[in-house]
């Protein structure tokens, strides 16, 4: 359980899967200690701006991954033991190219192409001279080598991707399973390949290719699709910001080996293991803040193209807690040309930010035609968009908000019911934002509260960042619990000296 422009905006009241979202790609030194995955000596090996995905390993010490230069996306190979240098493997005008992977037995890789005329095929690239030649004319989404011959992967079919295995020399594909994802892995030390099976529980399955069988192995992370396999009875998969690893040996639950504090680390994604198990790669998106600073310095710069981009295209913009102005990124559009259309100066300055996973939350001071004004903007980032952006105002009823909000904190860090309780209205509500009752009234919140404070003796909040905009707090909060820390952002609504709300966001 955790803690829990206004005159700007009077104004102005898509078919592959691979969103070109910009992702780095990190390299870590591995090594299993007492039974456990460690990693260390990481590296950004892509570093550059854009599209970085989908890492494979040619050797103990190489790997491959698409990247993006010069507006398309090209096969690189970075090299460990060449001085950390890297070298270009494709460069085909006629397309991009998406996973690569090695051909077994050959001095090649394969690699997706997407053609300019819309042709999306597996194709095979000489590792010297980069001459490229069709495998198949299957719609291939993603794949694994089985063998020199055989392939299992999955086939583009209408909304949803179906597991083929593919056998070269006889010319032959059978579907294996419909509405599958897109990891798919030789399980080491095995004849046997690992596929996610996406029907109303998500599921980690083994395939044998040559007869067709297929076992359930595990549950996935939620729903977490991207997994690698450390050994035949260890598998890794990412969420979030965390690494996760499970045992198939032993009945325990996904455990974390290690979550990043990086704010550079973000959603980590498409995890790939050397054939030695000595290092690990994986994707990552980039901190969310970049997209909210980009769409800044566009509305600063009155690129509309630009501001606009950075939204996606049924954008829901609200006024806090849920109050819709508008929907829509044309609707936006149009808002804010008739802005630039009516107002000589505008320029946004953040003074404030708090970053919680893919929620942004910038207190902003603005400045219109010579008019200065104050709000905060909690922005709602996916897939390196701006999915949804809420404002907060100054208009609440003048109070001094800060005051009470510190005298429950301090409350709360004595595990003091009463004095907690009394910061709180009769009334109080608390939220999930934007607005999911979770729980009212005083009485229920002693009762709640009481017994947690009962039962957690290292109960700890501290505050890492905190905004106070008229009646609100803002609080970006770090709770120890029982030995586990767990971070949350609470909105508090400050009425006649009490809270009288609390929104959380989690």
């Amino acid at each position: 359980m955790t803690r829990g422009f206004f005159l700007i905006c009077l104004l102005l009241v898509s078919a592959l899967g691979w969103a070109q979202t910009d992702t780095e790609v990190y390299l870590f030194d591995l090594k299993v200690k007492n039974g456990k995955p460690t990693l260390s000596n990481p590296k950004n090996i892509s570093n550059n701006p854009g599209y970085d995905n989908q890492p494979s390993f040619w050797d103990d010490d190489s790997v491959l991954f698409a990247s993006t230069r010069q507006d398309q996306t090209d096969v690189l190979q970075f090299n460990v033991n060449e001085g950390s240098t890297s070298s270009w493997l494709t460069y085909t005008t006629a397309g991009s190219e998406y996973s690569p992977l090695r051909i077994p037995g050959k001095n090649a890789i394969s690699a997706i192409r997407l053609d300019l005329d819309g042709l999306q095929r597996l194709y095979e690239y000489d590792f010297e001279t980069s001459e490229s030649t069709p495998i198949t004319d299957v719609k291939i989404g993603y794949h694994v080598w089985f063998n020199d011959h055989i392939l299992v992967a999955t086939v583009l079919m209408e909304n949803r991707m179906d597991l083929k295995v593919i056998d070269l020399e006889k010319g032959t594909q059978q579907t294996v399973q419909q509405n599958v994802g897109r990891s798919l892995h030789k399980i080491p030390g095995t004849d046997l390949i690992s596929f996610i099976s996406k029907k109303k529980i998500w599921e980690i399955m083994s395939l044998d290719p040559k007869t067709g069988e297929s076992k359930k192995i595990a549950n996935t992370y939620a729903q977490e699709e991207d997994i690698c396999w450390l050994d035949k009875n260890t598998i890794i998969t990412g969420a979030g910001k965390m690494l996760l690893t499970k045992k198939l040996s032993s009945d325990a639950d996904w455990e974390t080996i290690i979550e990043f504090p990086q704010e550079e680390i973000n959603n980590i994604s498409r995890i790939a293991i050397s054939p030695n198990s000595k290092r690990l790669a994986f994707v990552a998106e980039e901190s969310p803040a970049k997209i909210i600073q980009k769409q800044v310095k566009a509305f600063n710069s009155r690129d509309l193209d630009g501001f606009a981009a950075c939204f996606v295209d049924d954008v829901l913009v609200s006024r806090f807690p849920n109050e819709k102005m508008y929907q829509g990124n044309i609707t936006m559009r149009d808002n804010y040309e008739r802005f630039f259309e009516n107002v000589k100066s505008s320029s946004v300055e953040v003074v404030n930010r708090i970053i919680l996973g893919n929620t942004i939350i910038d207190e902003e001071k603005t400045k219109v035609d010579g008019r200065d004004g104050h709000q905060v903007a909690i922005y709602k980032v996916e897939n390196g968009l701006i999915t949804s952006m809420t404002f907060i105002f100054p208009d609440g009823p003048l109070t001094d908000a800060e005051s009470i909000v510190q005298e429950q904190l301090e409350a709360y860090n004595n595990r003091d019911i009463e004095a907690f309780a009394d910061t709180y209205a009769n009334a109080i509500e608390l939220y999930n934002f934007p607005q999911s009752l979770n729980l009212k009234g005083r009485s229920k919140l002693t009762q709640r509260y009481g017994s947690f404070f009962e039962n957690t003796p290292d109960l700890h909040c501290e505050i890492q960042n905190r905004i106070v905009i008229g009646n609100k707090v803002i609080d970006h909060e770090s709770v120890t619990v029982n030995g586990m820390v767990v971070k949350a952002i609470a909105i508090y609504e400050v009425e006649n000296g009490e809270i009288a709300k609390v929104t959380f966001i989690k």
